[in-house]
């Protein structure tokens, strides 16, 4: 069958508008999903000096946007203040590698787990500590991240070391380095990568530590508000296909010799 030209014209031109309506109503109808983070813990996040954040919470963060086929922001945010600031609407999401414990849980609702690594001890190479135990730390000064896993660590089982808090990693790393504390604890992963850094050069693993689920939790989760079930899920089911589609393997060799999902 034939059409005149005007009649073809007329046809192509409704097509188009159509397309261009169905374009513009997909991109009016994409998530919209600010995502916090902290921007000082690498090789997790770290907040570049051009302003750009990197590393494999952020990749991660990126794929599961892609997945859900959400238009995602980055908002970045001081620890102590993160869940705070989530609750508050600050943002609607945490990636930032937010262990799930039951003391969180009471704030926030979690996701499934999107990493799971175990809590290390770190000394200076000519250290005389020889246990990362209790016994072994007794009167010793320990630093830590505060309102952290690792903290609570170190409070709960390490309680005869003096325990001394600082706001970000760098602050303990630089104590640590010039000789003003004894010990650091936190995940192995972030004390193996600034170990293996000029900076590091001081100090090595004495030890890894068994995680304690009561206080190390499930492992790392996206914290979302309570009762937003959807937003959840859709993350849920994001985690599940990127693990299962190899995106997830593809940003764990990035960042690691070794699979960080856990088990």
């Amino acid at each position: 069958m034939r059409y005149s030209m005007r009649l073809s014209t007329t046809i192509l031109a409704a097509a188009t508008t159509l397309a261009l309506s169905v374009g513009a109503a997909q991109a009016q109808d994409a998530m919209q999903i600010k995502i916090g983070t902290e921007g000082a813990y690498p090789p997790f996040n770290n907040l570049e000096a051009d302003g750009s954040l990197v590393g494999f919470d952020i990749d991660i963060a990126k794929a599961l946007c892609e997945e859900m086929g959400a238009e995602c922001e980055f908002v970045t945010q001081d620890w102590d203040g993160i869940i705070p600031a989530l609750v508050a609407g600050k943002f609607d999401a945490i990636i930032a590698s937010m262990s799930i414990t039951e003391e969180r849980k009471q704030t926030v609702d979690f996701t499934e787990k999107y990493y799971n690594t175990p809590p290390a001890i770190a000394v200076p190479k000519d250290s005389d500590i020889t246990a990362a135990t209790d016994e072994g730390l007794a009167g010793r000064t320990i630093g830590a991240q505060s309102a952290t896993t690792h903290s609570n660590y170190a409070e709960e089982k390490l309680s005869s070391a003096d325990l001394r808090l600082y706001p970000t990693p760098d602050e303990y790393k630089l104590d640590i380095a010039s000789g003003r504390i004894d010990a650091v604890i936190d995940d192995v992963v972030v004390l193996s990568e600034w170990l293996a850094t000029d900076e590091g050069q001081c100090c090595k693993i004495l030890d890894t530590l068994t995680p304690e689920p009561v206080i190390n939790g499930e492992g790392a989760g996206i914290a979302i508000r309570k009762g937003e079930d959807e937003l959840r899920e859709a993350f849920n089911a994001a985690i599940q296909a990127i693990r299962a589609n190899g995106v997830y393997e593809q940003i764990n060799n990035k960042y690691f010799e070794f699979d960080v999902y856990g088990g």
